[in-house]
């Protein structure tokens, strides 16, 4: 965890908080209780729908690439198919992913930059793949939720209305939870109630506000 600024010595003017875990672990959840905490919260999920629209750049790039295809009857993408094809193919899914990172991580820049400039005490994003892209360093903190596999299976499987087997496909194309562990700054397990998860993000929000404020003086 680093929330200095090594220009400085102080703390930064606002905290970058980085929340991730594995599918189904309940990260919108957290960032949902950042947000009510005052955070200024985006999710990279949303900005890669965004950043694949019809008529950008990634848009065209995924479709020449992966083939008319994976493409819905009114021509968005079909994010379903798509999922189905990385989810067996690592290179497919690494291409993917070098066609959509880079305006990702420009958007959540910019999410940062106008949340600073309003004069937010911190922003958040909520990233699935952080520790995958090597986003570590972006962030002043990385927070982990963690669920058990069962709770997480059922969770993918209602949400995404998908078979008990595509969900453990999707799980295996994602870093374990115990590397991710070992990089984290802070872990929440999220196999409780929804009040004691909340109490843990409280804890942690309270915690990196007071050793920023420590470093202030």
């Amino acid at each position: 965890m680093n929330i200095t600024d090594s220009r400085t010595g102080g703390c930064r003017r606002q905290l970058k908080i980085g929340v991730t875990g594995g599918v189904g672990s309940g990260k919108s959840l957290v960032c949902r209780r950042l947000q009510e905490l005052g955070v200024s919260v985006c999710s990279a999920d949303e900005l890669a729908r965004q950043a694949v629209e019809p008529g950008t750049r990634a848009y065209d790039q995924i479709v020449h690439h992966f083939g008319r295809q994976i493409l819905t009857p009114d021509g968005g993408i079909d994010r379903a198919a798509l999922r189905r094809i990385i989810v067996d193919d690592d290179t497919a899914r690494k291409t993917l992913e070098r066609l959509v990172h880079p305006e990702v991580m420009r958007q959540m820049e910019k999410h940062f930059a106008a949340a600073e400039k309003q004069g937010a005490p911190a922003a958040a994003a909520e990233v699935p793949l952080l520790f995958e892209a090597g986003l570590e360093s972006f962030f002043d903190a990385v927070i982990l939720v963690r669920g058990d596999m069962e709770n997480r299976l059922q969770r993918v499987m209602a949400r995404d209305n998908v078979s008990r087997q595509e969900a453990e496909a999707l799980m295996k194309t994602q870093m374990s939870e115990a590397q991710k562990r070992k990089r984290a700054d802070y872990v929440i397990e999220n196999n409780g109630s929804i009040s004691r998860m909340q109490g843990e993000v409280d804890r942690i929000y309270a915690e990196l506000r007071a050793a920023c404020k420590k470093k202030r003086k």
